[in-house]
């Protein structure tokens, strides 16, 4: 699946303990009604949006991906992530 927008925001690389990296970038849709979306960058991929910067426009591949957490307490929440593996121009 692909989007295509303006970069609103690039966040800073975030490394956690186990040496896992996260980046996450805000792009905003060029759709009618446009999209104000979150999006992560992991592990080797954190660097593709190097060659960006903030305003820039942009197609993103991306995957969506959906998980399943119980809490202590027994309930079941459901959360989804847009992660993109591919940012090129348009």
């Amino acid at each position: 699946m692909e989007l295509i927008g303006t970069i609103k925001k690039i966040g800073e690389i975030q490394t956690f303990g186990s040496g896992f990296q996260k980046r996450e970038f805000i792009l905003a849709t060029e759709e009618q009604y446009s999209q104000t979306i979150n999006i992560e960058l992991l592990s080797q991929k954190v660097d593709i949006i190097e060659p960006f910067k903030e305003g820039d426009r942009a197609t993103v591949g991306i995957n969506i991906q959906g998980r399943e957490w119980v809490s202590p307490q027994g309930e079941t929440k459901y959360f989804n992530t847009i992660v993109a593996w591919k940012i090129t121009r348009p």
